[in-house]
């Protein structure tokens, strides 16, 4: 073996083997369940959307006393998943995570249309951040909570790649979860969470409104308060600087490459929810160090 490289690898090695007993078995089974987990955001990935897009149509429909365009069920739950261009129904062997998409070699069983790899994607994504996380922060109470947190921040940045929308059913009932979580102090005092969440807002609304006023262009949507108001309520005031520095520098990099290598338009916007949520996670996972670093130099 190439000294070099057992040597870079060793440190990973000896964080993975001093690991407390048992972390590593919470780990595997975290994430076989993340993986679980990962199939179920699939499907609230693509209902979400469909669902507030139904309700808008039967609102108007029933302001105007014309017939409701939706009267069928439509939820999380019903109808069953079904292939989106033959609309064959999905049997349960072919809707294990990962494993049915390698089987059907990513095509429905029926007629052969392509299944988007983003299924797998998401599974695996939620698979291995769950591992992530258990490992990071244990399986007791905080760590429990925090995978909340996480499943939420995964769904919602699928949701808003796709329709550049965050759902209100999801960021609202996120903060509400922050401020619970941290009645007792799990992740910080209340009081710190309860100003995260009013300066999460406010932050954001004030870019905004001051974007808006210098350019008469929005800059973003009312969403990425609601979901940096979440994150404030989850990990207090404190994080929220390092939150939106690193989504910023995120949101910069990213466009500029975008511009660069794929002609993106100028005027085109990017989502901000995603960098908002990779900063979060960051944060949870790895704040507290960032922070004492950073304020280490000073």
């Amino acid at each position: 073996m190439n000294e070099g490289l057992a040597t870079d690898a060793s440190p990973l090695l000896s964080l993975l083997f001093d690991a407390p007993p048992g972390i590593l078995a919470a780990a595997l089974v975290w994430g076989l369940i993340g993986l679980m987990i990962g199939s179920f955001l699939n499907v609230v990935i693509h209902r979400i959307p469909v669902m507030l897009q139904r309700e808008t149509d039967n609102f108007i429909a029933l302001e105007r006393d014309e017939p409701m365009p939706h009267a069928t069920r439509y939820n999380l739950i019903v109808p069953r998943s079904a292939c989106s261009s033959c609309g064959h129904t999905l049997s349960a062997a072919e809707n294990i995570p990962v494993v049915s998409w390698l089987w059907l070699r990513g095509r429905c069983r029926h007629c052969r249309a392509p299944i988007s790899v983003r299924y797998p994607t998401v599974e695996l994504l939620t698979a291995g951040l769950s591992a992530l996380l258990i490992w990071r922060m244990g399986s007791g109470l905080e760590g429990l909570a925090a995978l909340l947190l996480l499943w939420t921040l995964v769904a919602l940045t699928f949701i808003d790649l796709d329709t550049q929308i965050l759902p209100d059913d999801l960021t609202l009932p996120l903060t509400w979860a922050g401020l619970l979580v941290n009645l007792p102090g799990l992740f910080v005092p209340l009081p710190q969470a309860v100003i995260g969440a009013v300066a999460g807002y406010l932050s954001l609304w004030a870019v905004y409104w001051a974007f808006r006023l210098v350019t008469g262009k929005e800059g973003m949507g009312y969403g990425d308060f609601k979901l940096l108001a979440a994150l404030g309520a989850w990990l207090g005031w404190m994080m929220l600087p390092l939150i939106v520095l690193l989504s910023s520098a995120l949101g910069a990099v990213v466009g500029l490459l975008l511009i660069l290598l794929r002609g993106h338009q100028r005027d085109k916007p990017i989502p901000f929810g995603p960098f908002l949520a990779v900063a979060g996670l960051v944060a949870l996972l790895y704040g507290q160090e960032v922070m004492d670093a950073w304020l280490g130099r000073w």
